[in-house]
């Protein structure tokens, strides 16, 4: 039995009315508005050209961001726990996260306007979200996902050549696009990989990142509307933030990490009646009564370095302006 969330993602898509859903990590408290009702409650949200809001005036006035990351010994205990359920088979990649602490100048609101990406969302006081990351889009009952997998500094000498070539970066995207794959295989046919690793560029405050995603696509029961919480429901949580397997994978994870996730890594979506389009919730900052925190991680696999992976951990610790 679904939650009653997804229940009311059925019942929207039955009849064809827009509405916004919100999901945590852990699936146990969907939030699922209609587009008033989210303005009501103060959310704003953008996905894609979709958006509750009129953007202020630009002030690209200067800022602080500092970061303030869990010392390495304490990043690599995690990392130990991973590694040692990828070694004895239980799972072939682990998406490994943390919290990272950032004294920074910027409100919550600040963050939200200025950011550039694909997926935004503001619950006030509480978090800001700005990904660039697909999770699912349906259209013409066409399903698409688009796994990201594949980071690495934009201004490295030959850096895409590097990314594309590097041996755990491809068999860490294998992993993934078998993942959602299967995930598609459960509400889908004609499932198969349309565009495999293609590389796209963001720009953050500290740098360029080049980022490696592909395109797979299923095609949906001709009632699917009727089913939308369903079928978001049975593809949850994200296996570009989970792993392979995933359920055991999950389980690792609550294992190793040394907090909750909650929304972050989560999903922000929006169905206008006729498309729907959702994003993974991965540049995530948290307002907590001690500060402000951002959540970031990377994927494991038996080919990772703890060193490699601690910095990316920090690398993605950013805001998508200048």
């Amino acid at each position: 039995m679904i939650p009653a969330g997804f229940e009311r993602m059925n019942e929207f898509g039955s009849r064809s009315e827009p509405f916004l859903f919100i999901l945590d990590f852990d699936l146990s408290k969907p939030l699922v508005y209609k587009p008033e009702e989210a303005s009501e409650a103060g959310i704003l949200f953008q996905v894609h050209d979709r958006k509750n809001f009129i953007p202020p005036p630009e002030n690209p006035i200067p800022f602080t961001f500092r970061k303030k990351p869990v010392p390495f010994d304490v990043y690599v205990q995690s990392f130990q726990i991973v590694m040692e359920h990828i070694r004895a088979g239980n799972s072939y990649l682990v998406n490994l996260t943390f919290p990272t602490p950032v004294e920074t100048d910027l409100s919550l609101p600040d963050i939200f306007f200025r950011s550039q990406a694909r997926y935004k969302l503001l619950i006030p006081d509480t978090f800001v979200v700005f990904s660039p990351e697909i999770f699912v889009q349906i259209h013409d009952g066409v399903i698409s996902s688009y796994p990201m997998k594949g980071t690495l500094d934009a201004s490295l000498p030959e850096a895409e050549s590097i990314l594309l070539t590097n041996p755990k970066e491809l068999a860490e995207h294998h992993t993934i696009v078998d993942l959602i794959r299967n995930d598609l295989n459960m509400v889908a046919k004609e499932v198969r990989v349309e565009r495999f690793r293609y590389v796209e560029q963001i720009t953050t405050n500290f740098t360029k990142l080049l980022q490696v995603s592909s395109r797979i696509t299923g095609r949906l029961p001709q009632d699917y509307r009727s089913h939308i919480g369903d079928i978001i429901f049975r593809m949850m949580p994200a296996g570009s933030v989970t792993g392979a397997p995933k359920k055991r994978t999950v389980e690792i994870i609550r294992e190793a990490e040394c907090y909750e996730r909650d929304y972050y890594t989560g999903v922000l979506g929006y169905f206008d009646g006729s498309v729907l389009d959702s994003g993974v919730m991965i540049r995530f900052m948290e307002q907590t009564p001690e500060g402000k925190v951002f959540k970031s991680g990377g994927g494991i696999t038996s080919q990772s370095n703890a060193d490699e992976e601690y910095r990316e951990m920090i690398d993605k610790v950013y805001v998508p302006f200048t």
